[in-house]
């Protein structure tokens, strides 16, 4: 556990805890009396509602709409449906700058619903729902999908030879059973919608803020740091308790159930009303995932002359930017792809070590470093971007003109996943193994080479797959440690979203359009080396 906490130690909890203390400190003196006095202030209650209720409608809308698809997925055999699974799982690994800009491209002025309708949402609370529903989708298909296939469908086949029609059939033995999943997927939509950024940077415009948006505003916009640290401490504690519900869901789901394989589940659909449930499914899927994903890579190719690849051609050139960076955009993709390499290596290191002693200690000491390795996900990754640029400043850790800045920051993200898709593997090994190689010689590391290694193998490169594409579309702590001359690719697209003219907007189509490829190409990779049981990504 020693690297994993000092990895935190320092790139977590140091800057956060300094930022928070520039904010609250005056004099050296604690100032908690700024926490009333930013809690009462008409604007900032308007972000706390906005924030809350938006997270409940998303986390609804979502729930509504995902749940026919679980269990389409749960209990139909197809043609085709390795593939539909990933596809509705490309979302999920989309760095947000991306979802909003698609759905700008949906939505928004001159998009397809205004061309073909003259109708416009963007600037609207609807497609912030929209664009929350298109991310989080893939969350409640996997997360209940993965539980309703591996319940045995024979126990309400036998409350209907009871006599018990088939919704109370459904109402009193498969609800109960999977109502732990339920709450666990609701849980992390709420988590994901309640921290939003890109999306609502992008979608909501000047009238929507969340507490992420908020405090990115007060931090680099207004310079109100006792401001945005209050917000900070809010959203950490909102965070901390949402974490820990969802563990204690996860507890009871793991603990409560008898689950068979779920190949004895799946079967081909009956009658009408299941083929009609298959049609909707797949229509949902058609019109909420793959056409703002296909407007996007359309709006990339529609130039001024025609369509093409101007776009595409004009990130070559530093001139075309029109001043945004001191690079063509296109070295963004190459910075990018070095720095999600490196992150993932630091990711798979601090992840794959903390995973390792997660499985062989107990306590809560232990649940609660567990319940810490969770934190990135939803503490401001605003807060830890600025964060380190004022911690990480002078020696031993002057990491200011450092390259290795972007891959730490993207590293914290990404463990999260590393260790939620090794730490289900690795406590399936059998630790007789282990013991029966230690007792033949072999050093603890041999015997973690010889028997651990080759079991757990594969979902390690789901694990590495994961990271890579988070760390790839991190955004909230890089846009301010991200160098001019060493653009990222979300935060490319940021800026030039933030620029008028048509090329500018058109070449942030590409660029988004390239990292959703890279993205879905990792994603592809991952569905077919992974393992039964890689964890609940």
């Amino acid at each position: 556990m020693a690297v994993p906490v000092v990895f935190f130690a320092l790139f977590f909890a140091y800057p956060v805890v300094a930022i928070v203390g520039r904010g609250l400190k005056s004099d050296g003196v604690w100032q908690f009396g700024r926490i009333g006095q930013v809690l009462t202030r008409p604007d900032i209650l308007d972000v706390l509602w906005f924030t809350s209720w938006q997270a409940f409608a998303s986390t609804a809308l979502t729930l509504l709409i995902a749940l026919p698809g679980a269990y389409v997925f749960a209990r139909f055999d197809f043609p085709g449906k390795q593939l539909l699974r990933a596809v509705v799982t490309v979302p999920f690994v989309l760095p947000t700058v991306v979802v909003g800009t698609a759905f700008l491209a949906l939505l928004g002025r001159g998009g397809f619903l205004d061309e073909l309708a003259g109708v416009r949402l963007d600037t609207t609370v609807w497609a912030i729902l929209l664009a929350h529903v298109f991310f989080n989708y893939a969350v409640v298909v996997r997360t209940v999908g993965g539980l309703w296939s591996q319940l045995d469908p024979r126990q309400e086949e036998a409350a209907r030879v009871l006599g018990a029609g088939r919704f109370a059939a459904w109402r009193r033995v498969t609800l109960p059973a999977l109502a732990p999943a339920v709450a666990a997927a609701a849980l992390m939509v709420f988590l994901f919608t309640f921290t939003s950024f890109g999306v609502v940077q992008i979608l909501g415009g000047p009238g929507y803020s969340t507490l992420e948006v908020e405090i990115y505003r007060q931090t680099a916009q207004l310079l109100d740091l006792p401001t945005a640290a209050v917000l900070t401490l809010v959203q950490f504690a909102a965070v901390g308790a949402i974490l820990a519900v969802h563990a204690w869901t996860v507890r009871r789901r793991e603990t409560a159930l008898r689950l068979v394989d779920p190949v004895q589940t799946a079967r081909r659909p009956r009658g009408a009303g299941q083929w009609a449930l298959l049609g909707g499914v797949l229509l949902t899927v058609l019109v909420l995932i793959l056409l703002p994903l296909g407007v996007l890579v359309e709006r990339s190719l529609d130039a001024p002359g025609g369509h093409g690849f101007d776009y595409y051609r004009a990130l070559q050139s530093v001139d075309a930017s029109g001043g945004t960076f001191l690079v063509a955009p296109l070295e963004a993709i190459g910075n990018s792809l070095q720095y999600a390499v490196v992150a993932t290596v630091i990711a798979l290191v601090v992840g794959g070590l903390a995973a390792a002693a997660l499985t062989r200690r107990a306590g809560r000491l232990v649940r609660g470093f567990d319940a810490l390795l969770m934190l990135p996900l939803g503490v401001s990754a605003v807060t830890v971007g600025f964060g380190f640029l004022i911690t990480l400043d002078r020696p031993p850790l002057d990491l200011r003109t450092s390259w290795i800045l972007v891959p730490l920051a993207q590293a914290l993200v990404g463990v999260p996943f590393v260790v939620r898709t090794m730490l289900p593997v690795l406590r399936a090994v059998d630790g007789r193994l282990r013991e029966a190689a230690a007792v033949l010689g072999a050093s603890p590391l041999r015997a973690w080479r010889e028997v651990d290694l080759p079991l757990v193998r594969r979902a390690l490169l789901v694990a590495a797959g994961f990271a890579f594409a988070v760390s790839l579309g991190e955004f909230g702590a890089t846009v301010f440690i991200a160098r001019p001359d060493n653009p990222t690719l979300p935060v490319a697209v940021a800026r030039l979203l933030g620029r008028s003219g048509e090329l500018n907007y058109g070449q942030a189509m590409a660029l988004s359009t390239i990292l959703m490829l890279v993205c879905a190409a990792s994603l592809l990779l991952l569905e077919r080396i992974r393992p039964d049981r890689s964890g609940e990504f």
